[in-house]
């Protein structure tokens, strides 16, 4: 264990990938740490809380020539990418309408950082931006946002938003996002002409019980998981990791991520004026 992330590099003696699972107001300054030291850098979600710092970041990683790979998790989860691959087959034919729901506690950190809107950019750019990015890998880019959300009411420990996406693919998507609930949950349905995708995680539990009773100041943030035994999670790090040894394109690029963030934010920015945000 290291106290600080320049203690390991003088410690360590050789370091390949640094993989940065911090804030994502710190995501930037140590990016740009890690590849000035040649390394190549996994990222955790979202890739950055400005759109301006993560064009930074892309390019900064690219002039030192070390790969930058973002954790959009969502594209490795087995349901989700069966979903995308029975809308590439045309199993419910042209895609029209989307639902997509994430919900879970507000999750708990040091300093209480996910409740300061500038430092996580809230359930939008912390939560649902997982299922942007899901959403712009199968029907493309996307046209137009519009939002509503809990922004500026004042609620501490509590967010909530209701995005509708308009993509350019003539699809249009209702995105929830909530931290208001006592346990994880993340479903979707997809309606085309000739069927419907439905999954709901909660499906999987027959039985939920939930305890109000006190919880510690730093339970974590809550996170789907797998039955599988390979999870998701690291399905993804060894995907990034083949990525980096064949050097090979990765499911989800920088770029995505990059695109996904400019949803959120354009999402963000419709709360806050109370207008569609047209982004293409």
């Amino acid at each position: 264990m290291f106290a600080t992330y320049d203690e390991a590099m003088q410690s360590l003696e050789q370091v390949d990938i640094v993989d940065i699972c911090l804030p994502t107001y710190l995501h930037k300054t140590y990016v740009m740490k890690a590849a000035d030291d040649g390394k190549h850098v996994i990222c955790e979600k979202p890739i950055a809380r400005h759109l301006d710092d993560a064009k930074e970041m892309i390019e900064y990683c690219k002039a030192r020539n070390v790969r930058l790979f973002i954790g959009q998790v969502l594209r490795f989860f087995p349901e989700y990418r069966e979903a995308k691959r029975q809308l590439d087959q045309g199993a419910i034919g042209t895609p029209a309408i989307v639902r997509t729901t994430r919900a879970s506690a507000f999750p708990q950190a040091s300093n209480h950082w996910y409740a300061d809107f500038e430092k996580s950019g809230g359930v939008i750019l912390d939560m649902i931006v997982h299922d942007f990015d899901f959403l712009r890998w199968c029907f493309g880019e996307v046209e137009r946002v519009y939002a509503k959300g809990m922004l500026g009411r004042g609620f501490y420990a509590l967010d909530y938003a209701l995005v509708t996406l308009r993509f350019a693919s003539g699809v249009i998507a209702h995105v929830e996002g909530s931290w208001a609930h006592d346990s994880f949950r993340m479903k979707f349905e997809i309606a085309g002409k000739t069927g419907i995708l439905d999954y709901d995680s909660a499906r999987d539990q027959p039985l939920v019980a939930v305890s109000r009773g006190p919880k510690s100041e730093f339970g974590g943030v809550a996170v789907p998981e797998s039955p599988l035994k390979r999870n998701p999670y690291f399905v993804e790090l060894q995907h990034f990791l083949s990525c980096i040894e064949q050097n090979a394109e990765p499911l989800v690029t920088a770029g995505d991520a990059y695109e996904a963030l400019r949803i959120a934010l354009a999402a963000i920015d419709s709360i806050r004026t109370g207008q569609p945000v047209t982004l293409r």
